[in-house]
């Protein structure tokens, strides 16, 4: 791929990441429906458990990612469903622009506006579960990044997949949670021992290879394969 083609991929996909980014601030549907739901749950889930408990910082990581992958899906079923008003979706697919670059710059605009809904439910579960983890809190960033990272690459993928189905809302979860598995055990583990004050060591670095291998395969897989799930 030659510089004028490496330029070309990048400006379309500033250009859609930007478009969708612009849409959403104007607005802040899905934005305000993910933060109200992540509240919700953080809320009563601080009545179910005492804050200062142990058993709390057991299931600390693993509250927090159910929070943001449900979250995700508020956002994830909007990335393509907007474009089916006027036919902006057939537009989108007709233009100069590579559907790889249409899959990445939707997938980064993804990742900014669940990472926004993940950092402010992140100072909401601080406040509410009194907890302190300011000592780790960029190791914590880099594996909320790298689980975001891969929800949103496979979310993306599934929702162009599932973006004419009548029950999309539903189907959308129950394609992408099983995928997700594996990412989401590692992001768990690292960030509940990150919050209970255990770095990133050998015992536990495994986790972080995981979270960045599943991000690199599946990242190359869907830029690979977004053409047929669009085109066919």
């Amino acid at each position: 791929m030659g510089k004028t083609s490496v330029g070309s991929f990048l400006s379309s996909t500033v250009a859609i990441a930007s478009k969708d980014l612009r849409s959403e601030f104007r607005t802040k549907e899905a934005l305000n429906a993910s933060f109200a739901f992540s509240v919700v749950i953080l809320v009563l889930f601080s009545f179910a458990f005492d804050p200062s408990s142990e058993q709390l910082q057991t299931i600390s990581g693993g509250l927090l990612w159910v929070v943001f992958s449900f979250a995700g899906a508020l956002i994830l079923n909007r990335s393509f469903a907007r474009e089916l008003q006027n036919d902006c979706l057939d537009a989108l697919i007709s233009s100069p622009a590579p559907t790889g670059a249409l899959f990445l710059g939707k997938a980064i605009a993804n990742f900014v506006l669940l990472m926004i809904v993940e950092l402010a439910s992140l100072g909401v579960f601080a406040l509410f579960y009194d907890s302190r983890f300011g000592a780790q809190l960029l190791p914590i960033a880099l594996v909320i990044a790298l689980g975001t990272w891969g929800i949103t690459v496979i979310g993306t993928m599934f929702s162009a997949l599932t973006v004419n189905l009548r029950m999309r809302e539903m189907m959308l979860p129950t394609l992408v949670y099983p995928l997700l598995i594996p990412a989401l055990m590692a992001a768990m583990t690292l960030t509940t021992d990150l919050m209970s004050g255990t770095p990133i060591g050998k015992d536990n670095t495994i986790w972080l290879r995981v979270l960045i291998g599943f991000d690199f395969i599946y990242s190359i897989l869907s830029v690979v394969f977004i053409d047929v799930v669009l085109v066919g």
